[in-house]
C-alpha cells in the first residue's frame, strides 16, 4: 500500500512540474525574459543550478522583483499554475521532490466588479499565451511593460482597435525593416523592441548599424485580434477601474 501511495504521488508531481514547464515557457521563457529552462540567454537572470530554496522561489514568483520586469505573478496565474511553476523552477535548482502543494501566499487584490474582473482575467489569460494583452502592458505593476500603458482608456472595443500607436516607427538593420518601439538612443547604442512578432523582442544595435524611420504599417489591432469585441469591452471596463484606482 505504501509503495502504491509513493507511486501515486510521484506521478501527480512529476505531472504538476511538467504543467509548470508548460506555463513557464509561455509566461516566462520569453526573449526579454527568462531563457528556456532557466538557462542563460535571455534578458532576465538565468535560474537554473543557483541554489534558491522553494520558499525564495515561492515568494519572488508570487511578489515579483521591484524596480525589473519581474512582475507578480500571483495576480496573473491561477493558484495551481503559480504552484506548478514553483514546483518546475525548484526542480532546475536541484530539488527532486518539490512540494507541489506549498504555493506561495498570494498578496490580497482590491474586489473589483464582475465585468471588471471578467476583464482582469481576460487581460492577463495564460492560457492565450502571447496573445495576451499583458505580454506588452503593464497594470498596476503586473505584467510586462514593454510599451507604456493607455493614459485615455478608450470607450469601446472598435476605438480600442482604432488606437493609433505614432510611438511605433521603422528600424532597418542589415537590409531588413521591421515595426520598433524604441527604448533608448544614445551614443553608444540604441536599444528597441522588435515587433515583429509576439512577444516583442529587445534588441540592442551600433547606432551606426540602425536607421530609424518615422512611421510604420504595424498596427495594434493585430496584436489583439485574439479577443472577440464583447472580451475587449470587458478589458476596458479593467483598465477604467484600474486608472480610476491608480488616480487616487
Amino acid at each position: 500500500m505504501k509503495i502504491l501511495v509513493f507511486f501515486l504521488a510521484t506521478t501527480l508531481s512529476a505531472q504538476i512540474v511538467a504543467q509548470g514547464e508548460k506555463v513557464f515557457n509561455q509566461s516566462c521563457a520569453t526573449g526579454y525574459c527568462h531563457a528556456l529552462k532557466g538557462a542563460s540567454g535571455g534578458g532576465a537572470p538565468r535560474l537554473a543550478g543557483r541554489g534558491f530554496d522553494e520558499a525564495y522561489i515561492s515568494a519572488t514568483t508570487a511578489r515579483g522583483v521591484n524596480g525589473t520586469n519581474m512582475p507578480a505573478f500571483a495576480t496573473v496565474l491561477s493558484r495551481a499554475d503559480l504552484n506548478a511553476v514553483v514546483a518546475y523552477v525548484a526542480t532546475l535548482n536541484g530539488i527532486a521532490n518539490p512540494n507541489v502543494n506549498a504555493g506561495p501566499q498570494i498578496p490580497q487584490r482590491p474586489q473589483l466588479p464582475p465585468e471588471a474582473e471578467k476583464g482582469r482575467i481576460l487581460f492577463f489569460d495564460s492560457v492565450r499565451g502571447f496573445d495576451r494583452c499583458s505580454t506588452c502592458h503593464e497594470v498596476a505593476g503586473v505584467g510586462i511593460p514593454v510599451a507604456s500603458g493607455i493614459a485615455n482608456v478608450p470607450g469601446n472595443a472598435a476605438a480600442l482597435r482604432a488606437l493609433a500607436t505614432p510611438q511605433i516607427k521603422t528600424a532597418t538593420m542589415d537590409g531588413d525593416s521591421m515595426p520598433a518601439l524604441v527604448v533608448s538612443q544614445a551614443k553608444a547604442r540604441t536599444i528597441f523592441y522588435d515587433l515583429t512578432t509576439a512577444p516583442p523582442v529587445q534588441r540592442t544595435a551600433d547606432p551606426s548599424a540602425i536607421r530609424i524611420a518615422d512611421g510604420s504599417s504595424w498596427k495594434h489591432a493585430d496584436f489583439i485580434k485574439s479577443y472577440t469585441d464583447a472580451e475587449l469591452d470587458s478589458i476596458l471596463n479593467f483598465l477604467g477601474h484600474a486608472a480610476s484606482a491608480a488616480s487616487r
